[in-house]
């Protein structure tokens, strides 16, 4: 046998197309040539299966040795293709036999000792994999992040030699069992916040319907410690929810934890973060901070000290709930249904409005401040909270608020109300379906009527308000939305001059 193919995957996106990788031996003067578009890690694979495969106790065939990684007009990247590669060239040369190779699929970087290295996006690898009806052969530092997938079937190989007996009968394996879900995380309490009573209403409506949430006020009042208690309000994720947020976190340079599945992700990228590190790109398209937090939330910290044009790179996605990637060689599509949590001082030195009165910024520095925040992305926030200092007699006075497991029972409520009336969430809510679902009564439309035009409220914001009421009333378990509940998402609108 001089032709062998063994089948890989390769990664565009979150997608990965199949590749086969044929090795053919012919006679002539020894060479080792990769053709079919590989990338320089692809080329350099040469010499690490050379070494792998001396090292494992085979022989490495003195001939013409031609690797095509078909189809030919995909690029391939990273040494994932090291294990297919071996395997072909051992097959090829007759030292492995394996009839029904065919029903397998590999990928691994080799150690010139032969040991394997974990590749990125196997998890993603492995859906494609399985939809295709094959096993999935990896490294073991990765198969346990592909067998999270429900009924794929994944080998876990320390080495090529021990990958090479499997093949060859001599070394049975039995394929990993998806992981049991991880225990409840020990999230932050929402009790440890003391005051704040409309903040944490706020929190809860936000967590309830899904919404986006500003919250701004002076240092130390409490919003980072809100915002880091939001993921502990939120129901655990859904078995296709992890599997999509899994899926994209193991394309990121970090992978994929499997025991963190079905753990909702939190993402707090520090204010000098790139327009590419939140959104994604490069030469190689990989996902952002806002596909990261895909399924979760995404939490900015200090706010206006983002680089304007990196915020203004939310918009879209925000409303679409994806990010399409486009370079001059390569186009990619990730998801990026996030929950944006955001929290600002005021003003430049943090204490406009304090009771202190420490504050001594003038209008325009205030106003300067604020204006990095442009009116359209503040368009798209649908809760907008100030969080006011509180004395030390309020301090010492609060008593204890609820827990989050209390707050969390009753956004399940909530969200369970809209997935069975509607099938989403309240803030995905979108045309027809917005004004089926988010009727008011007469007094409710009536206020409406008449705050629209005296607010300036632009058309985004009026239905983002009607969103809002319809999580209002959910948590009421209301049927139709009151002028109470359309008051109170006003009020929550109405923090930042310019914004709705």
């Amino acid at each position: 046998m001089t032709l062998a193919v063994v089948a890989s995957r390769a990664l565009s996106g979150l997608d990965a197309p199949e590749v086969a990788v044929e090795v053919h031996l012919a006679n002539g003067l020894p060479a080792f040539n990769i053709v079919g578009l590989p990338e320089t890690e692809v080329k350099e694979s040469r010499d690490r299966v050379r070494a792998a495969i001396l090292t494992s106790g085979f022989e490495f065939p003195a001939r013409k040795i031609t690797v095509n990684l078909a189809p030919a007009d995909l690029p391939k990247d990273s040494g994932r293709f090291d294990l297919p590669i071996a395997i072909g060239v051992l097959l090829a040369s007759g030292q492995v036999k394996c009839e029904d190779i065919a029903r397998f699929e590999f990928a691994g970087e080799l150690a010139l000792s032969g040991a394997l290295r974990p590749v990125r996006g196997a998890l993603a690898m492995a859906c494609q994999c399985h939809a295709a009806g094959r096993a999935f052969v990896l490294p073991e530092a990765s198969a346990a992040e592909a067998a999270v997938l429900a009924s794929a079937e994944v080998y876990a190989v320390q080495s090529l030699p021990q990958a090479c007996a499997f093949l060859n009968g001599l070394q049975p394996l039995e394929a990993l069992a998806q992981p049991a879900p991880a225990a409840a995380p020990n999230y932050p309490d929402l009790a440890d916040v003391k005051g704040q009573a409309v903040a944490r209403g706020a929190l809860e409506i936000a967590a309830a319907g899904g919404h986006s949430l500003l919250l701004m006020g002076p240092p130390g009042t409490g919003k980072s410690m809100l915002a880091a208690r939001l993921p502990g309000l939120l129901p655990p994720l859904s078995e296709p929810e992890a599997l999509e947020s899994a899926a994209v976190l193991s394309l990121g340079s970090q992978g994929f934890q499997p025991e963190r599945w079905r753990v909702r992700p939190f993402r707090a990228p520090h204010h000098t973060a790139s327009a590419v590190a939140l959104v994604g790109g490069g030469g190689e398209p990989r996902p952002g901070e806002i596909s990261l937090a895909h399924h979760g939330v995404l939490f900015l910290d200090e706010l206006p000290e983002f680089d304007r044009k990196v915020l203004e790179v939310l918009r879209e996605p925000m409303e679409s709930g994806v990010i399409h990637i486009s370079r001059a060689a390569r186009q990619a599509s990730f998801p990026a249904r996030f929950q944006l949590v955001a929290a600002m001082n005021p003003c430049p030195c943090g204490y406009h409005g304090h009771p202190s009165g420490r504050c001594r910024c003038t209008p325009e520095q205030v106003g300067r401040y604020r204006g990095k925040i442009s009116g359209p992305l503040l368009d798209r926030i649908d809760l907008q909270v100030e969080v006011p200092a509180l004395s030390a007699v309020e301090l010492q006075q609060a008593a204890p608020g609820e827990s989050s497991a209390a707050v969390r029972q009753r956004v399940e409520l909530a969200r369970l109300r809209q997935h069975r009336r509607q099938g989403c969430l309240n803030a995905a809510l979108q045309g027809a379906a917005l004004e089926r679902h988010c009727q008011g009564d007469e007094s409710a439309l009536a206020l409406l009527a008449e705050v629209l035009p005296r607010l300036g409220l632009s058309a985004r914001a009026y239905h983002r308000i009607l969103r809002v009421s319809r999580t209002i009333a959910d948590l009421e378990q209301a049927e139709r939305i009151g002028r109470g509940h359309v008051l109170q998402a006003i009020q929550l609108r109405r923090m930042m001059p310019g914004g709705a």
